[in-house]
């Protein structure tokens, strides 16, 4: 199956960016997208699959512009496309999440942990992602399977959005309910934050580096980690 997936991801790439990594034949392409997903579900989800792909290919370009817009670095958007991990597993993640909900099994799962051996960005393919999220630099970051973010999100490097305990049934065994964070629109997130349970930050907050948040969070909020205290030097090797 992980022959099948990585063949996948290339076709979707040059199906998703044509004008920036080429494409000979699209239609050709298309096609054997199709003879993939068909392989690996059957015919009746190929074709729901084939018909989601232009709102796939919708959202990756908006991620892009939101990289552009966020990154004085950026020389292109080619540079984008082809060198910035924040697309590559975008590109894996939001061909996982349409798999997903077409009732795909095993096979999102791979392709997020194929993205995240190769960027070390681990986004469960449950989670749901609007336009424009950006990732900048990008190692470390986790989103747990039942996170909501909203349009025009960022995140920046070890960022953690994670479950901050488990429901269990009877049996012992937890339970697949809500979980994790909701980031409503227009929140950024800086680097080693982590943010735990089912709270939301509202919108246009920014959340600063190195804090651990575990409630909600009103709209507009600027939420920063305390000041270092300042000692003097130690004496007579003196430690802390």
């Amino acid at each position: 199956m992980e022959k099948l997936l990585t063949e996948l991801m290339d076709l979707m790439r040059r199906v998703v960016f044509p004008e920036y990594v080429g494409q000979d034949d699209p239609k050709l392409d298309m096609m054997r997208v199709r003879g993939v997903v068909y392989q690996l579900a059957g015919e009746q989800k190929a074709d729901e699959f084939m018909e989601r792909i232009p709102d796939i290919a919708y959202l990756l370009h908006t991620d892009v512009e939101a990289i552009a817009d966020n990154d004085p670095a950026v020389v292109d958007r080619t540079e984008i496309v082809l060198c910035y991990p924040g697309i590559k597993v975008m590109l894996h993640y939001r061909t996982a999440h349409e798999l997903l909900l077409l009732g795909v099994p095993v096979a999102p799962r791979l392709l997020t942990e194929m993205a995240h051996s190769a960027t070390g960005i681990d986004i469960h393919p449950g989670a749901r992602i609007g336009e424009y999220f950006a990732i900048d630099h990008g190692t470390g970051i986790v989103i747990g399977a039942t996170t909501v973010i909203g349009n025009h999100v960022m995140l920046y490097q070890g960022v953690t959005l994670g479950a901050k305990n488990f429901k269990y049934d009877p049996d012992g065994r937890p339970l697949d309910v809500p979980r994790h964070p909701v980031l409503e629109d227009n929140v950024t997130v800086y680097a080693n934050t982590t943010i735990l349970g089912r709270v939301t930050i509202g919108h246009d907050t920014v959340v600063g580096g190195n804090v651990w948040l575990t409630h909600d969070v009103p709209p507009q909020s600027r939420i920063l980690q305390t000041r270092a205290v300042e000692q003097p030097l130690f004496a007579d090797g003196a430690g802390i």
